[in-house]
């Protein structure tokens, strides 16, 4: 069975995937948007991905706010996750993301990425980073 990880942001969709065991998450790929409000193509590329790799489930990160509380971004990825749901016809689980920006960030440092670079890919590996913790947390 495989999950597809996301971390929406304002005008980015960071994707993972994990592996058919449910084992680990790879980052697959950026969809980028021009406007936050134009959702269509950006849909229609995840349904896409569920599709080619027939995908059971999606984990949404969920962007609370660091004292728990939710705030803008939670209701606006509430809303996306209701169109995913529609979309795809799958389920779609909410997924704390918290720090999950600041960990990819901090792994591209430590593997030597500079600066100029790490902004092409902090979203998918931010996704990773959710996925990966979402499939920890079937195992206990």
């Amino acid at each position: 069975m495989r999950i597809i990880g996301l971390d929406f942001g304002s005008k980015t969709v960071g994707v993972a995937v994990s592996d058919e065991l449910g084992l680990t998450a790879q980052g697959v790929e950026i969809i980028r948007r021009e406007s936050p409000k134009k959702l269509r193509r950006t849909l229609a590329r995840i349904e896409e991905l569920v599709v080619h790799y027939q995908a059971e489930r999606i984990v949404l990160g969920y962007p609370k706010n660091m004292n728990n509380t939710e705030g803008e971004r939670c209701e606006k990825t509430l809303e996306f996750k209701e169109m995913l749901e529609r979309r795809t016809s799958l389920p779609v689980t909410l997924w704390d993301e918290r720090l999950t920006t600041v960990s990819a960030d901090r792994a591209m440092i430590e593997g030597n990425i500079r600066r100029e670079d790490r902004k092409q890919y902090v979203d998918k590996l931010a996704a990773v980073f959710i996925l990966q913790g979402y499939l920890d947390s079937l195992k206990l």
